[in-house]
Formats: structure tokens, C-alpha cells, sequence
């Protein structure tokens, strides 16, 4: 069985703006109560989440360290607490990710792939 070829570091960034708008369309005008009495969204939400931290884990070890502005190491953690379940993650601190982190973390996303090397 052959591997699957190499994907190109920049389609892993442009995979997580991908994944953080769907987190903002996903809750968009809602409360932290309405988001979680919506299975749907709460579920979907989670899962985008999950997947941006899997793409951070796909990104260069030099191409993070050049951009310490973004917390690599929390999405990477946020990611397998998610999916593992451990360490719990409370509603709070969930929405706190949903409605600040992921949009404060889309423009220096798009900045990385604007720089056209990576390099800030």
C-alpha cells in the first residue's frame, strides 16, 4: 500500500481558516446557552475544533516557530482534550474559544499564507 503523498504546509494553514470560519458560521448569534442545547451546532463545532488542531499538528516545527504570535501549543492541547475526552473542557471555556480565540486567530492565520514564505 503507498502512501499518501506530502500535502504543502500552507494547505494545512488555509485548512484551519477553513475549519475557524465554519466554528464562527456554526455560532453565529448564539448564546452560550443556545449553543449548547443545539446538538448540532455544539457537535459540529467541537469537531471543527478538533480538526484545526489536528491541521496545527501537520504544520512545520520552523513555520511555528517563526509565528510565536499564534499559541500552537494550546490549539495542538485544546485539540486532544477535545477528542480524548481528558482534562475535561467545561461549556465555558469552550464558548470562550468559539467566540475570542478562533477569531482572533483567523487574521494572523491569513497573515502566515500572505507573507508568501511562512516567515513573518
Amino acid at each position: 500500500m503507498s502512501e499518501a503523498p506530502k500535502r504543502e504546509w500552507r494547505f494545512y494553514i488555509q485548512d484551519m481558516i477553513d475549519f475557524g470560519e465554519k466554528v464562527v458560521a456554526y455560532t453565529q448569534g448564539m448564546t452560550l446557552e443556545t449553543f449548547v442545547a443545539n446538538d448540532l451546532h455544539f457537535d459540529a463545532t467541537i469537531r471543527r475544533l478538533e480538526l484545526m488542531g489536528e491541521a496545527a499538528t501537520r504544520i512545520p516545527a520552523e513555520i511555528r516557530d517563526s509565528h510565536p504570535e499564534i499559541s500552537w501549543r494550546m490549539i495542538i492541547a485544546a485539540r486532544n482534550r477535545l477528542i480524548h475526552g481528558y482534562l475535561g473542557i467545561d461549556n465555558d471555556t469552550l464558548w470562550s474559544m468559539v467566540r475570542d480565540d478562533v477569531p482572533a486567530l483567523l487574521p494572523k492565520l491569513r497573515a502566515i499564507l500572505d507573507t508568501g514564505d511562512g516567515r513573518a
